[in-house]
């Protein structure tokens, strides 16, 4: 699981920073989401779920249990991505209606 989750992060990251690297508006926000992501995983992976582990149930004891702790923190990170992306691409909309572009070369020389 760990070699999997690893190769996932690298393509995430990967694949971000390409987009990240871009002068669109759009894709620059695609690879801030897709950034999130990776990192999302690397908190998963790091966690170290035990193989056959189970939710924590109260009454249930038998057998290895997952700690809940690394999902709530990648389920708020989740939640704040998307809060963080929607303003990103909201942004980006706003400034192609009024530039009349989402390049930002081209927006770099106008004041």
């Amino acid at each position: 699981m760990v070699g999997q989750g690893a190769l996932l992060v690298g393509l995430l990251f990967t694949c971000g920073i390409y987009l990240m690297l871009s002068f669109n508006t759009q894709r620059l926000a695609m690879g801030f989401l897709l950034l999130s992501n990776a990192v999302n995983v690397v908190v998963l992976v790091a966690s170290g779920i035990p193989a056959g582990a189970r939710a924590p149930f109260v009454g249930v004891a038998d057998g290895p249990q997952v700690d809940p702790l690394p999902h709530a923190f990648v389920l708020t990170a989740i939640v704040i991505t998307l809060g963080a992306v929607a303003l990103l691409f909201a942004m980006a909309a706003r400034a192609r209606k009024e530039s009349g572009t989402d390049d930002l070369r081209d927006e770099a020389g106008r004041e």
